[in-house]
């Protein structure tokens, strides 16, 4: 088959999936690989597509993770109040995230000055933590620093 055969190909290909035809559009991408490259280019690239596959779906799951590890995160700035009950055997009060925000920001310094929605937007977004030792607002990139350096209940 001719280069120009194998165009022709792979033009009917992106139009099938236009149409909305994909396994159609994977035939003609396949009749094309094959007029190029015999039935050993075939098995290769379908092989390299499985391999990005898996790993896009190892990506997934390193995505939910991580999604997972911030909620953890998140429970984790959450102090307790005097008398509050923890969960069972997890360290997580049974307690509303909003409610327990605003009994930790209302005594930081934002909130003193009258910024309290600054620390609470920070923390909201995902940027900063609440540090528990102190309960000052924290950039989640100094995390390790602040614990190790400057946290003002380390003293």
């Amino acid at each position: 088959m001719d280069e120009s055969m194998t165009r022709s190909l792979l033009a009917m290909a992106r139009q099938l999936i236009e149409e909305g035809k994909p396994s159609a559009a994977l035939q003609a991408v396949m009749a094309a690989m094959k007029s190029q490259g015999g039935e050993q280019a075939v098995f290769q690239i379908l092989q390299r597509a499985r391999e990005l596959y898996s790993s896009m779906q190892g990506n997934s799951a390193a995505d939910e993770l991580a999604s997972l590890f911030e909620a953890c995160s998140i429970a984790e700035t959450q102090p307790l109040g005097p008398g509050q009950p923890q969960a069972p055997g997890r360290g997580i009060p049974p307690m509303p995230v909003p409610s327990l925000l605003n009994a930790v920001t209302d005594a930081s310094v934002l909130a003193i000055g009258g910024r309290k929605q600054v620390m609470l937007d920070a923390f909201s977004d995902g940027s900063s933590f609440i540090c528990l030792r102190c309960g000052g607002l924290v950039s989640n990139l100094r995390k390790d620093e602040h614990l190790a350096y400057w946290c003002g209940s380390n003293d």
